[in-house]
Formats: C-alpha cells, sequence, structure tokens
C-alpha cells in the first residue's frame, strides 16, 4: 500500500509537472491626435534702405535686408502677412507712405515671394524671407529720420 500511495503521487506529480499554465493575452490600443499646427521662430529682423530717388524705403533696396522666420508645421495650415498696423515715421515725414509686406519661401516648402494667403499642405520645416517696401507717390520723399514698421507673419 505504500508502494501504491507513493506511485500514484508520483503519477500525479508527473502529470502536473507536464501540464502547461494557461495564458492570457490582452491588446492594449494607443490612440492619439495631432491637429494642424505650427510655429514660428524669428531667426532675424529685416531692413530697409532707401532708394536713390528716396520714393521707396525697402527691405529690396541696395543694402536692405528681409528678415528670416522658421516654421515648422505638421501641415494643413496656411502662412501669411498681415497689414502693417505698426510704424514710427520722423516728424517731418508727414506725407502717406504705402506699406506693403511680403514673404517667400525655401526648404520643406517653396513659395515664390507673395503677399497673400498660401496653403502649406505638407508637414516640414521651411525658412521664410519677410520683406516690406514703403513708398511714397506722387512728389511725396522720404525724410530722414529712423523708421520702424511691424510685419507680423501668421501661420494658421
Amino acid at each position: 500500500m505504500k508502494f501504491f500511495r507513493t506511485a500514484i503521487g508520483a503519477a500525479v506529480l508527473v502529470a502536473c509537472i507536464d501540464q502547461t499554465a494557461s495564458a492570457a493575452t490582452g491588446n492594449v490600443l494607443f490612440n492619439g491626435t495631432i491637429t494642424a499646427t505650427c510655429t514660428l521662430t524669428v531667426n532675424s529682423n529685416g531692413t530697409m534702405t532707401v532708394s536713390t530717388n528716396l520714393q521707396s524705403l525697402s527691405s529690396h533696396n541696395a543694402g536692405g535686408s528681409a528678415g528670416s522666420v522658421q516654421v515648422d508645421t505638421t501641415g494643413g495650415v496656411s502662412l501669411s502677412v498681415d497689414p502693417v498696423t505698426s510704424t514710427t515715421v520722423p516728424a517731418a515725414d508727414v506725407t502717406a507712405t504705402t506699406w506693403t509686406p511680403t514673404f517667400a519661401s525655401t526648404g520643406a516648402h517653396t513659395i515664390a515671394e507673395t503677399g497673400t494667403t498660401t496653403a502649406l499642405a505638407a508637414p516640414g520645416t521651411s525658412t521664410v524671407a519677410v520683406n516690406l517696401a514703403g513708398t511714397k507717390g506722387g512728389s511725396n520723399r522720404f525724410s530722414a529720420g529712423n523708421y520702424q514698421a511691424t510685419v507680423t507673419l501668421r501661420c494658421e
């Protein structure tokens, strides 16, 4: 009987060892949403210089330079410049100036110089050159002194 109990115990032990533990699995889902977005980083401000006839003050004139802005976007946004609303002119300059902001882009988005809203459909990084031109009409001329204007580049 002792032998029989030992044999049965050994058989049960062997049977338990041969059985694998039952396994369970579960799937964990991950979701994420990225909204269309962009960031603007101003690399440098622009410089305007006056034309020889004193009727144009522009970043396009000799010695002038465009402002530079880095644009990083997911795509699905538009790039534009707002009309100039903030200017500082010398007291002696009392005649009207027409301010015209424009932009062009290289990198992930190649855009020829424009002043109109432009779609950026694809994601990527671009460098935007922002220009500004002030013009006088008729016989009006720019006066001596310091000029400053703010151009707002918009990505939305």
